[in-house]
């Protein structure tokens, strides 16, 4: 079988069982969402920590429960890192040290799990599953609230209640992430994924010396890191390494838990609003794109260029042998569409073109579809944005699932589409401009600045996945990532609430013969359009700057 033909059948098997999962799994959360009823374990948790599940909050409360939780967790997962050297299963791993600390904090806290050391020779026992594994729950919750907390301020009207972010919080953890994630950990198990709490051990002989690794939870943090869209690995290579990825079967599996949810919350959102097809119209869109991305990649990876990639079947350098161009690509480009950040091969060396869309799809505001949650609020905010620019060409109010999208919701979209290019161009351009960032390059030219755009673009869109290749453990990058990492998702969150309460507010619209059928083929098509050319017009100078330069050079 031609590596071509293996990896359109690859893609095709995604598509099938994604299909399958998506109305079971979409109605299973929109009841979740929906219910009034709370199990017993909830309740428990809900004593624990002092908080009402049936009190509805309006969006300044419900932002401040999401900014409370988030700065408890930054503070926890930091001490935990900086008293590491005094806890049990430390491994005989010192402290970390205090700006990487920090990093490491800012990007678990955040959904983005970059990783600026190597996990397996720097994170005990207790940090990786007390601190880590825990964030990797909770992280994906609040995108979850939050994303919930909008699709609540479509379906309601005349009230400017958006339901409680702490039982959102630990339904979201308790019925959907944990369940999903221990049949994960199972499977994974299944396919070879260690789970233990060994030590490091020697493993084998290599050229007079031997080689050490450590133990783990491994399967069990690595399905809650792809389910949770995630991304940080136990061990530096991630999801390239056999502990984390074994088979090729596992990587096609860890590939469908990574947008699973993501792609199920467009029917929860339709069930929510009482439109099945409005979660049709935004899943079509989501689809197009991830699928037209896929084939560009695999397009670019399988290009030959000569003998080598003739023979190889593709460019096969920084790829795992186990998964070739195909698996790789098709990996590439779900973690770089969600906010995972998990890689199963070096970005870095894809052709210029390849890398070039890796950062793209990142820049679209991993939307296609996305993380878990953020995926889908980042989405509607662009189905505002695109009903918008609708509005203007007929020269009628833009109206979007029966609320009108007046001067204060189009603020507040606009607000949240300009804050991630801000943070990474402001910070890409300091990095460059500065003596001392550019130190950590190890290429220059184009190649060299696709490093440092990549880098502020995996942290601003809480990704967390490396091009490799930039020497990020320094204290202006781990102090400056970190820093871009808490601005690109809390300060979108802060539009999100405050757009969802507004909308809450208002009277329904009712539908005339003039209005937008935003669930029809037309509106995805301008859905489609508005985040390219937005995307396109926003960062495309910078990218001429790096792939673009270096994939039309090659």
């Amino acid at each position: 079988m031609s590596p071509v033909l293996a990896g359109v059948l690859q893609l095709l098997a995604l598509i099938a069982a994604l299909a399958l999962a998506y109305r079971p799994l979409g109605d299973y959360m929109a009841r979740v969402y929906s219910s009034d009823k709370h199990l017993r374990v909830e309740k428990w948790i809900y004593k624990g920590i002092g908080a009402n599940p049936n009190a509805q909050m309006r969006w300044p409360a419900y932002l401040r429960g999401v900014l409370a939780f988030s700065a408890v967790s930054v503070l926890f997962l930091y001490l935990l890192q900086r008293v590491q050297g005094h806890l049990p299963g430390s491994l005989g791993f010192t402290a970390i040290d205090p700006d990487q600390a920090f990093n490491t904090a800012a990007s678990f806290v955040t959904n983005t799990n970059w990783q600026s050391y190597y996990g397996e020779q720097a994170m005990g026992h207790v940090v990786q599953t007390a601190g880590l594994a825990v964030q990797n729950f909770v992280s994906a919750a609040v995108g979850m609230a939050v994303a919930v907390a909008l699709v609540r301020g479509f379906a309601r009207s005349r009230t400017g209640e958006l339901g409680n972010f702490w039982s959102d919080l630990v339904r979201g953890t308790v019925r959907i992430l944990l369940p999903l994630s221990v049949v994960a950990a199972v499977v994974l198990v299944a396919c070879g994924a260690i789970q233990n709490f060994a030590g490091i051990h020697s493993v084998g002989q290599f050229f007079g010396g031997s080689q050490q690794w450590n133990g783990g939870a491994v399967a069990s943090q690595e399905a809650i890191k792809e389910v949770g869209t995630n991304g940080g690995g136990y061990f530096n290579a991630n999801s390239a390494h056999p502990f984390e990825n074994p088979t090729p079967f596992s990587n096609l599996f860890e590939i469908f838990l990574l947008l699973v949810i993501p792609f199920a919350l467009t029917r929860t959102f339709g069930q929510m609003v009482g439109s099945i097809r409005q979660g049709y119209a935004i899943l079509a869109t989501m689809v197009t794109i991830w699928i037209g991305f896929t084939a560009l990649m695999m397009a670019t990876e399988f290009h030959h260029h000569g003998p080598a990639f003739d023979i190889a079947g593709g460019a096969m350098e920084g790829k795992e042998t186990r998964f070739g161009v195909g698996a790789s690509s098709i990996f590439a480009v779900a973690t770089t569409l969600t906010s995972t950040g998990a890689v199963n091969s070096f970005h870095s060396s894809f052709t210029g073109l390849g890398g070039g869309i890796t950062m793209l799809g990142m820049q679209l505001g991993e939307i296609a579809p996305g993380g878990t949650g953020s995926g889908l609020y980042g989405m509607l905010i662009m189905a505002i944005i695109a009903v918008f620019i609708a509005g203007l060409m007929v020269g009628r109010t833009p109206e979007y699932l029966g609320k009108k999208i007046g001067t204060r919701e189009i603020k507040f979209a606009a607000c949240y589409i300009l804050i991630t290019p801000a943070l990474v161009l402001v910070f890409t351009a300091a990095a460059m401009a500065l003596p001392t960032p550019g130190h950590s390059m190890t290429n220059s030219g184009a190649h060299g600045f696709s490093e440092i755009l990549y880098a502020y673009t995996s942290g601003a869109n809480n990704n967390g996945s490396a091009f490799a290749g930039l020497n990020a453990d320094t204290q202006w990058f781990n102090s400056t990532i970190g820093l871009v990492m808490l601005l690109g998702r809390f300060l979108p969150m802060v539009f999100v609430l405050a757009l969802a309460g507004s909308l809450a507010e208002q009277k329904p619209v009712p539908a005339t013969a003039g209005t937008l059928r935003t669930e029809k083929p037309l509106f995805t098509g301008l859905l489609v359009g508005a985040v390219l050319i937005i995307t396109g017009l926003t960062y495309f100078p910078a990218l001429a700057l790096g792939p673009l330069a270096e994939g039309l050079a090659s």
